[in-house]
């Protein structure tokens, strides 16, 4: 059986970023610990520009172990509020790779006591031991986002997508962790990376973001 992340990264080798909404930022500066995310508008969900000069520095984050969890979302309507980044719990779970690609599911639990909604893209970006972002920012695939309402303890999932550096040729580094900013948050989580090396310069070597769909990509 083909999983849900498989089924999204075969979208992926068709097209990169678009301009819906979701996490979003300017350009950002490269600022040690700074969560770079994914290339898109700079505009938050209570219309205020978001500022990226400061960034949140990995000591700053939530820290959270690897891998998948077994809780999943439901997608619908009402009037519950967005997931803030502290109602939530950031896991990466196993790759799946295929087609020359690695992919792997970035899962936000809601680990609060109420109802919350997440909507749109996630950020995220690649860092050293310092906190230093490695390999540029990641691009967002083509997607409708979709309102998705966690209960608590459910989880949602946004693709993360990269060439196999074997394959591409490019350049790579072994990160010691991914920081995963919600949607329309400033605040990351922080993940330890045990996925092997990432691509970060040369050839194929830009990482694609999906929109967050209800599960946790299994």
């Amino acid at each position: 059986m083909v999983s849900a992340l498989g089924a999204v990264a075969a979208l992926s080798l068709l097209t990169a970023c678009g301009g819906q909404h979701g996490t979003s930022g300017t350009a950002p500066q490269k600022l040690p610990g700074t969560a770079q995310p994914a290339t898109g508008d700079g505009t938050s969900a209570d219309g205020s520009s978001k500022d990226t000069s400061g960034g949140t520095t990995a000591a700053s984050t939530g820290s959270n172990d690897s891998g998948s969890t077994s809780s999943t979302g439901s997608t619908g309507g009402g009037t519950s509020s967005r997931c803030h980044t502290s109602q939530l719990r950031a896991s990466v779970g196993a790759n799946n790779p295929g087609a020359g690609q690695e992919n792997f599911p970035l899962v936000l639990t809601n680990s609060s006591g109420r109802t919350c909604t997440i909507d749109g893209y996630p950020g995220a970006a690649f860092v050293d031991a310092s906190g230093k972002q490695l390999g540029s920012d990641p691009q967002r695939n083509a997607g409708s986002p979709a309102k998705i309402t966690l209960a608590p303890g459910r989880s949602a999932w946004a693709g993360l997508t990269f060439s196999n550096p074997e394959v591409s040729g490019a350049k790579t580094a072994k990160p010691a962790a991914i920081l995963i900013t919600p949607p329309d948050e400033r605040d990351s989580l922080k993940v330890t990376w045990s996925g092997g090396p990432v691509p970060v310069s040369g050839n194929s070597s830009t990482a694609h973001l999906s929109v967050f769909q209800a599960g946790t990509g299994v």
